[in-house]
């Protein structure tokens, strides 16, 4: 029995070898849980100011075209210049952000139209800073941590979403609106020292320069490789069919009100942060793409039974199944990116990674507030659950290479990759 614990506890390792491993751990986890609280906070203000699902909806449409754009250039820049220094800018930008988001609330009358400025200039921002962010974990850790590495960012990404909303309803409950934008402000505060304290991330040797050429680079490398479209077609198919979250101040309201809001925020990060800390296993597993198919339908199972809940702990429940299964594909889809793709690549290719897994998200919440005006709130999520399902198991008969994947081989083929490129670098 303590054998089978063992393996199947979260590796901690990078956090032990890799001291820049965990100014970033640390950082960057903090950061994410001051920015759930404002990802809470203005859904909700939207929400106070219309009470209208469509437009709480619209704010993923704000936010996914700057994403779209900046992913790309951000990846091009991830790829050419240090990407600790990227990271650091990036975030001196959402600070200041955040201070907009604070002297609006405290106006006597906020501006709506400011709220969706401020989400689509972070969702720009994000599209520079998240590249470089998932290009700084292959260089602090080893190729054979990654795994361990993949875990212990879902571990600091639930933290944060379990954390952050769940403070957040109860400041939203409690305080005004300024004061929860001001909790987000001084966490940059603590991120910004342990960003500045990394070793700088020199790019890697003979960097090809930001141009609409490297970019198109990375896009045929991508669709070169069945395992990576199959973690961006499956993830993007369960993410805008499966993701509610614009519904959520609704939900909230017939199950509780406003204190219930940050509950259903959280209850996904519980069941991933539950998965993550018996992860230990995943290191062990090599079929990784069929994983991935697996637990995206599982996500799908998990939004049908919250949006059929009829009380609040069933749907708690529900989506705390479907954060586990959203956390597990998770742990596979980033060990595929990061044991797989070269270095001379990995910035480009991250930001193709950020378009997947947040055009579905954001496309979703347009989706679903926009079922919900035809089918009610329920019925919106139920269908959507449904169709996630559907749709994995149409993509897992269309990409058969993909569910056969094997670990083993991409780590191999990045390891020989990496060789050449270094090569034809210093001839």
């Amino acid at each position: 029995m303590k054998g089978l614990l063992r393996r199947m506890a979260l590796d901690v390792t990078p956090l032990r070898t890799s001291r820049d491993y965990r100014l970033l751990f640390a950082g960057s986890g903090v950061s994410a849980f001051g920015s759930f609280i404002t990802y809470v906070t203005i859904p909700f203000q939207v929400y106070a100011l219309t009470d209208d699902p469509l437009l709480v909806g619209l704010l993923g449409i704000c936010e996914l075209v700057p994403l779209l754009v900046m992913a790309f250039v951000g990846g091009a820049l991830a790829d050419y210049l240090d990407r600790r220094a990227l990271v650091l800018g990036a975030e001196v930008a959402f600070t200041a952000l955040c201070g907009v988001l604070l002297v609006n609330a405290l106006l006597d009358e906020p501006h709506l139209w400011l709220l969706y400025v401020v989400a689509g200039l972070t969702a720009s921002i994000d599209g520079i800073q998240r590249p470089a962010m998932e290009g700084l974990t292959p260089r602090v850790v080893t190729a054979d941590e990654i795994p361990a590495a993949s875990a212990l960012n879902g571990l600091r990404m639930q933290i944060a979403q379990l954390a952050g909303p769940a403070l957040a309803g109860l400041l939203i409950a409690s305080i005004d609106l300024a004061w929860v934008y001001a909790v987000d402000l001084a966490t940059f505060a603590f991120s910004l020292v342990c960003l500045a304290l990394i070793r700088a991330v020199p790019p890697p040797p003979a960097a090809e320069r930001p141009s609409l050429r490297s970019v198109v680079t990375g896009v045929r490398y991508a669709r070169s490789r069945p395992e990576l479209l199959g973690t961006y077609l499956v993830d993007i198919n369960a993410m805008f069919f499966g993701m509610p979250q614009a519904l959520y101040p609704f939900m909230a309201a017939k199950l509780g009100g406003p204190a219930v809001l940050g509950l259903l925020y959280a209850a996904p990060a519980v069941g991933s942060l539950l998965a993550t800390l018996t992860s230990g296993w995943a290191g062990r597993v090599h079929r990784h793409g069929l994983m991935v198919v697996i637990a995206a339908g599982l996500w799908g199972v998990g939004i049908i039974g919250f949006g059929l809940a009829g009380s609040l702990w069933l749907a708690l429940l529900c989506l705390a199944f479907a954060g586990a299964a959203d956390m597990v594909s998770g742990i596979f889809r980033m060990t595929i990116w990061n044991q797989t793709i070269p270095d001379h690549l990995r910035g480009r290719l991250a930001g193709i990674e950020m378009i997947s897994y947040a055009t579905g998200p954001l496309l979703g919440q347009l989706r679903s507030g926009f079922a919900a005006r035809y089918m009610g709130i329920g019925g919106s999520i139920v269908s959507g659950g449904v169709l996630c399902v559907a749709g994995t198991l149409a993509l897992a008969a269309l990409l058969p290479a993909f569910v056969r994947y094997d670990g083993r081989d991409g780590l191999a083929r990045k390891k020989a990759a990496d060789q050449e490129w270094a090569a034809r670098a210093a001839a």
